[in-house]
């Protein structure tokens, strides 16, 4: 179980947190969803072991935690199965065991042969998420954390990564916190969407999905987010930064 317990923060004088309490079940998605400077990633960086909160306790009783971020931040210097067997690596796995697994998961994530051997300024935004979210998958974690992976990515591409995440975390019975600002992927992806308002951040509403991921189409999608948005608490949250463009 992941928890986070009256968990406030602050950088500096300000208040990027307040009373959160939260957690992660075995086997499901969480998706924290709101607008930028809610405290979502923040929230993520204490899951992670990065951060301690200002107070409040945040427990992770995970064998194995592995993040993806949205920068795909691989090693520029290692070709793309180097950079899959990176983790493996680091625990001490064989060279040829490395390749080995770093192959399969390459091969389970759409990447060609031949890309296999490219750095990464030579493989595509695309194949480099997909690269990255292979390596965190590599190490075999049982809490994978996504801090906004597939934003810089285009709907098609996004939706095609979004199924592949998705069967994997099914596949292999993983623990997910997906943080996004998009409630349409967040209803695509997640088990319960916990939304969050700014300033400083804070729960603002709690939902939960047991629509099946293969039944969810887009009229589901759709139909969840107008509902989402028909709560005055949501509808606040996502016009922040609509009220903070106006003169």
């Amino acid at each position: 179980m992941l928890d986070w317990q009256d968990v406030s923060h602050d950088f500096a004088l300000t208040t990027v947190l307040e009373d959160v309490n939260l957690n992660a079940r075995p086997g499901k998605v969480l998706c924290l969803v709101g607008p930028s400077g809610c405290g979502k990633s923040t929230l993520l960086n204490m899951a992670a072991g990065l951060l301690d909160p200002t107070e409040g306790i945040v427990s992770n009783g995970f064998e194995r935690t592995a993040c993806v971020f949205q920068e795909h931040r691989l090693l520029p210097w290692r070709r793309a199965l180097d950079n899959i067997g990176f983790g493996l690596k680091a625990s001490g796995a064989k060279a040829r065991n490395r390749r080995d697994q770093a192959a399969v998961l390459a091969q389970r994530m759409g990447l060609h042969e031949q890309d296999w051997t490219k750095f990464p300024h030579e493989l595509s935004g695309g194949m480099r998420q997909r690269v990255s979210l292979a390596r965190a998958l590599a190490v075999d974690p049982d809490l994978l954390l996504l801090d906004e992976p597939f934003s810089a990515l285009d709907v098609g591409l996004k939706r095609d990564l979004q199924g592949l995440v998705t069967g994997l975390i099914a596949e292999r019975g993983l623990t997910a916190v997906f943080v996004t600002h998009d409630l349409s992927e967040a209803a695509r992806l997640c088990h319960e969407i916990v939304v969050f308002a700014p300033s400083p951040g804070r729960i603002v509403h709690r939902h939960h999905l047991s629509q099946p991921h293969d039944e969810r189409d887009d009229a589901f999608v759709f139909q969840t987010v107008a509902e989402l948005m028909a709560i005055p608490e949501v509808d606040a949250a996502f016009r922040v930064d609509e009220r903070l463009q106006t003169p």
